[in-house]
C-alpha cells in the first residue's frame, strides 16, 4: 500500500440521525486522509452502516456536515457524489441474477461515464468499454467467469465482483461495506488480497467485522459504539485502547 498523505480526502464533521428514539450517528468527526486504508469497526448496530448511507449520499443526515475534497457535499445527491469521485459497495450484495460478470463492469464503467440505462444498447457494440470490462476480470480474479451468470458464482465470486464494480472507474475513494460479510476460510484472504490491491490506486474506507484482517490492512482505525467515536488511531494504539477493548475488541 502507498503511503498515506497528511491531508484530509474526507472530513466528517459533527454528523447526526436519529431514527424516532434511537440515535444512530452522534456528533461524529471522522477524517480520511488521501491514500490510506481507514477502517471503520464497532459492534453490530453501532450505527457503521448508517454512517456510510449518509457519506454516499443514500441517507440524509439530520445535521452536521459532510466534506469531499474540499467541496462541501451535505446536500448532494448519491449520483453527484459518485460522478465527483466517491463510490460505494454495499453490506449485502445488489447484483442482476441474469446479467453475466462481464455484463456488470461493463453496466458500473457506463454509469460512470453518466450514459442513462436507455443508452445500454449503443453502449453494447462499444468495444473499448467490453476491453476496460474484460480488463478489470483478471484482477478480481473472475478472468475465467466473465461470461458466467452472477447466479452460477459463488459467495465470494459475488462480493469480489461487488467490489470490482465499486472500484471499475477508478474513484478517489470507495466505501467498502463488510466486503468479508459471509465468507469461507478459503475466500476471506482472497478479499483481503484484493482490497490491498485496491488501496494501491484509491483511499479506502473499510468497514469490517474480521479484526484481524482490518488491523493487517489499515493504516488507521476508528471505533464507532452506540453512534459515537471513541477512537481514531493507528492500529497498534487502537488496540492497547482500555476503552475500545472494553467496547468492542474485548468481545473477539
Amino acid at each position: 500500500m502507498t503511503a498515506p498523505s497528511s491531508s484530509p480526502l474526507l472530513e466528517v464533521q459533527q454528523l447526526r440521525k436519529h431514527f424516532g428514539g434511537v440515535i444512530a450517528t452522534d456528533g461524529v468527526d471522522l477524517q480520511v486522509r488521501r491514500g490510506e486504508v481507514h477502517a471503520l469497526i464497532g459492534p453490530n448496530g453501532a450505527g457503521k452502516t448508517t454512517l456510510v448511507a449518509q457519506l454516499a449520499g443514500q441517507l440524509a443526515p439530520d445535521s452536521g456536515r459532510i466534506v469531499f475534497d474540499g467541496a462541501d457535499i451535505t446536500t448532494w445527491s448519491a449520483h453527484q457524489r459518485a460522478r465527483s469521485g466517491l463510490a460505494r459497495s454495499f453490506q449485502i450484495t445488489r447484483l442482476f441474477r441474469s446479467f453475466t460478470v462481464l455484463e456488470h463492469l461493463a453496466l458500473a464503467l457506463q454509469a460512470a461515464s453518466g450514459a442513462s440505462w436507455g443508452a445500454w444498447r449503443a453502449l453494447s457494440r462499444d468495444r473499448e468499454l467490453w476491453e476496460r470490462a474484460h480488463a478489470l476480470l483478471s484482477p478480481l480474479g473472475l478472468h475465467e467467469r466473465a461470461g458466467a451468470r452472477v447466479d452460477t458464482l459463488s459467495h465470494g465470486q459475488r462480493r469480489a465482483l461487488e467490489v470490482g464494480m465499486a472500484v471499475a472507474a477508478a474513484p478517489r475513494l470507495v466505501l467498502l461495506d463488510e466486503p468479508m460479510a459471509g465468507m469461507g476460510p478459503d475466500e476471506s484472504p482472497r478479499m483481503e488480497a484484493l482490497i490491498a490491491q485496491v488501496a494501491q490506486h484509491t483511499t479506502v474506507l473499510l468497514i469490517e467485522h474480521d479484526v484481524d484482517a482490518v488491523f493487517r490492512l489499515a493504516h488507521r482505525v476508528s471505533v464507532l459504539v452506540g453512534g459515537r467515536l471513541i477512537a481514531s488511531a493507528p492500529p497498534e494504539e487502537v488496540r492497547r485502547d482500555a476503552q475500545v477493548i472494553a467496547a468492542y475488541l474485548g468481545q473477539e
